[in-house]
């Protein structure tokens, strides 16, 4: 039995170092075989650090040291106000430390610095708004006939495996382990193997924080042995994932066999609707940030853009114009837009694309090409792209490219938009530009998404619930309902009547 630590000793270290431990039951540990993980700057191409890489032998520990936490420790049972108060000592420490976060993350994925503050920033308030929505969230008490009395409870479901992706390392990390923790739960989190600095660091954080040894655990390791031996251990109680379509499927099966509670938020193909009547200059100006922001790096990137065709010349001239006017550059730079993709092999898979767009037919607009960025060479880059002269048919109009590339085309009417924009299968994101109120209710509601954005390029703010339809997953993160993913519901039925109750009738 692991033994639980009542306050564990953690000596606070610079947040950008050279090698970076496992964390389980409250302390940086090597993994079992001293294998590590090189952590590159995508920027440059450079090695920013050593990770220790767990094993499915280090996986067991933080298993055994998550369930210990759970089922022997005292965070399960701690006031809902003092875990809130930990929580926010958690934002706190992440505010104090906030350009050092921000610098770690750009570091680490290459997105820009103005796309950084604003995930840290989320990441921050993430926990700031759970420390609050744990307060509220109880059971309910229920009206029955005769006299009897019903009421419920909440409960912490337990162990919970988060695989988080490479794309928002700090601000996926937040969202799962904050509602997890706020209700009582243990965790362990196996950032991706290509961003996992800033998630460790939160692990840290969570500690120094005064949250219990084993309750926040963080073994960046390989999916295929680590990220599955979690899914599949018997003592895991709940798999939350953020990734793609293909590894969601793999997971909800191997989870089916110890009937954990799983959610998955996964691909998406987003379209963006841009009726006659829109600002055209707003809806020019969100579309691009809609496409572009974190390189196209997004599973609710609008990389599908669909124009009446009343508007759409003029519409597409003023967008490939604002994309060529992006900057790629040194990703700490404040001027930057768009930065590096995160490794070779994806950018050779947006390329891919591309060049199977041109095969079929497309017409590059704009970009369409791997960039070179003065002293960044040997980083990885990709220019904003736009691609017209598509059609539905077309492998770049359907799959998921996560990258800067947005195909665009034109529409008749309301009922071809809405056509257009469900003949996918996914169904995470989508957006709507247009004056009418009336028009984006009603095409709103039969847009087969789990968000829709009105004159509006943002899609999430803590509180918000963030998930999709088909093939993009289930279960909403980011809001309170979410705290209900990770508890279950106890009933409780009492009698209260004077005469005792005899249901069989012997006397």
């Amino acid at each position: 039995m692991v033994k639980v630590q009542e306050a564990p000793i953690f000596e606070k270290v610079e947040m950008k170092r050279d090698y970076y431990h496992l964390v389980i039951n409250g302390e940086r540990v090597e993994s079992s075989n001293g294998a590590t993980i090189d952590a590159y700057n995508p920027a440059t191409g450079e090695i920013l650090a050593k990770v220790a890489k767990a094993t499915q032998e280090d996986a067991e520990r933080a298993v055994q040291a998550a369930l210990a936490a759970f089922e022997n420790g005292k965070w399960k049972r701690f006031p809902i106000n003092k875990r809130s108060r930990i929580l926010n000592k958690i934002a706190a420490i992440m505010r104090s430390r906030f350009n050092e976060l921000v610098e770690l993350e750009v570091l680490n994925s290459g997105k820009s610095i103005s796309a950084a503050q604003g995930q840290v920033m989320q990441a921050v308030e993430v926990f700031e708004f759970y420390a609050g929505a744990i307060v509220g969230h109880s059971g309910s008490v229920n009206n029955m006939a005769g006299q009897f009395h019903n009421y419920t409870e909440k409960e912490p479901v337990g162990v919970c495996a988060q695989i988080i992706p490479w794309n928002y390392p700090l601000m996926m990390a937040a969202w799962k382990i904050a509602p997890a923790i706020a209700v009582g739960c243990s965790v362990i989190v196996k950032p991706a193997s290509l961003t996992p600095l800033t998630a460790i660091v939160l692990g840290e954080i969570c500690i120094e924080a005064g949250v219990p040894a084993g309750v926040v655990n963080i073994i960046p390791g390989s999916g295929s042995e680590v990220g599955n031996y979690l899914v599949e251990h018997p003592n895991v109680n709940k798999v939350a994932f953020t990734g793609s379509t293909p590894i969601g499927r793999d997971i909800m099966g191997k989870a089916s066999q110890t009937l954990k509670r799983v959610t998955l938020e996964l691909g998406g193909k987003s379209p963006n609707i841009v009726f006659e009547d829109a600002d055209i200059e707003a809806a020019v100006d969100g579309s691009l940030f809609g496409i572009f922001y974190n390189t196209g790096q997004s599973c609710e990137a609008r990389s599908r853009l669909y124009v009446h065709e009343d508007i759409y010349d003029e519409f597409v001239t003023r967008f490939v114009e604002k994309t060529k006017k992006l900057k790629l550059g040194n990703p700490l730079d404040k001027e930057t837009h768009v930065g590096s993709v995160i490794d070779q092999g994806q950018l050779d898979v947006i390329d891919s694309y591309v060049q199977s767009a041109i095969a079929d037919g497309a017409e590059i607009l704009a970009g369409g090409k791997p960039a070179v960025v003065e002293g960044f060479e040997g980083g990885y880059w990709y220019e904003p792209t736009v691609i017209g002269n598509v059609n539905h048919d077309m492998k770049v109009v359907k799959e998921e490219i996560f990258g800067p590339v947005v195909v665009i085309m034109k529409f008749k009417d309301e009922k071809e938009a809405i056509k257009l924009a469900n003949d996918t299968e996914f169904g995470l994101g989508s957006a709507l530009w247009t004056k009418d109120g009336a028009r984006a209710t009603r095409v709103g509601n039969q847009i087969q998404a789990g968000i829709v954005m009105v004159n509006c390029p943002f899609s999430a703010f803590p509180g918000t619930p963030f998930g999709g339809y088909k093939q993009s997953g289930f279960g909403r993160e980011l809001c309170i309902e979410t705290l209900d993913l990770y508890t279950e519901t106890k009933s409780f039925i009492s009698y209260y009547g004077s005469r005792p109750l005899n249901p069989f009738g012997i006397q």
